[in-house]
């Protein structure tokens, strides 16, 4: 583990139909390059993983879409007829072999390729918690130079101790309990970044992704956690998946008058509506997740027509993965 691993450990152990009126954000500075160079000064390089989550497992299903999916949006995977799926589940980190019971392995990753009709793909990128450190990816490149630099040799106060003294929604998010799961199945997942979504008529609709589990949210102690084994939970998730498939309902949580389309950093109330899209069903796990994983890259921009990117680190992500994917493949 890289020598500012440490300080980022005990940082987490303290314990990213309305429109709201975004505003034009500042360009960003920050390159893709430079976002990937800040994750590795985290976690370090790792030959062939990802720069993030880079332990993972690679499953397959069907996404079937709910009867007001259309009404939502005219996208032709939320019509009538259900497409093809290929899911990532993955551990926070960028360190492949961290231990799923790790607190660096919250919280954790959920990917979905959807395979449309027309032969071309269409990507969600969400995780386990209901927020996002940073409000936009000039930001975020900011707190990962700071966890960067801040080992336990860094003078006092560190640079994270100035950075999150001035950001307490990053040091929320740090802090913030995120408990080891019972299973990837048994997860919430939450697509932080708001999209446009616009239905045959033209109506146009505000959301960020929620993914629930059917069989409920299930989370382990502590105690339970320390005895599970390293991997644990692509183990569990390979015999449950084995058993029967593994179902989550995809769900739009709908934009208030208010609410921030442009800041993921800013979770919306759980009071705010929700429209069911459909139902993600996981029938199978790649036999060989690792060669699948090495070459699949997802893309919050690969967008059909009727899904438009709203949130501005949409592009910024999606511009930052293809150099932490090319990087892999060397």
């Amino acid at each position: 583990m890289p020598r500012s691993l440490p300080f980022f450990m005990l940082a987490i152990s303290l314990g990213f139909t309305g429109a709201a009126g975004a505003q034009t954000p500042a360009p960003q500075t920050s390159t893709p390059e430079q976002l990937v160079d800040a994750l590795n000064g985290v976690f370090g390089k790792h030959p062939g993983a990802r720069a993030v989550h880079a332990k993972g497992i690679v499953l397959e299903g069907t996404f079937t879409p709910g009867a007001q999916a259309s009404s939502i949006s005219k996208a032709p995977h939320l019509q009538s007829t259900a497409v093809p799926v290929t899911v990532r589940f993955s551990d926070f980190a960028g360190i492949p072999d961290i231990p799923d019971n790790h607190e660096l392995a919250s919280p954790r990753g959920f990917a979905i390729k959807f395979k449309l009709p027309d032969g071309s793909d269409s990507d969600i990128v969400a995780h386990s918690f209901n927020g996002f450190p940073s409000p936009n990816a000039d930001d975020f490149h900011d707190l990962l130079v700071a966890l960067g630099s801040s080992g336990a040799n860094a003078a006092k106060p560190t640079p994270l101790d100035k950075y999150l003294a001035t950001h307490p929604v990053a040091k929320a998010f740090l802090t913030a309990p995120k408990p080891a799961p019972e299973s990837y199945g048994t997860l919430p997942y939450f697509g932080v970044n708001t999209f446009k979504f616009v239905n045959g008529a033209g109506k146009a609709t505000y959301g960020r992704y929620q993914f629930q589990p059917v069989a409920g949210a299930h989370f382990l102690s502590n105690e339970e956690a320390a005895k599970k084994a390293a991997d644990y939970l692509s183990t569990e998730i390979r015999a449950r998946v084995a058993q029967g498939p593994v179902n989550f309902r995809l769900l739009l949580q709908l934009a208030a008058a208010d609410d921030k389309l442009d800041d993921p950093s800013i979770s919306w109330p759980d009071t705010r509506q929700t429209v069911e899209l459909g139902t993600i069903s996981i029938t199978k796990a790649v036999q060989d997740s690792d060669a699948a994983q090495r070459q699949l890259l997802f893309l919050p921009n690969a967008l059909p027509s009727g899904i438009e990117v709203q949130d501005p680190m949409i592009e910024a992500r999606s511009a930052a993965y293809p150099v932490s994917y090319s990087r892999r493949q060397e």
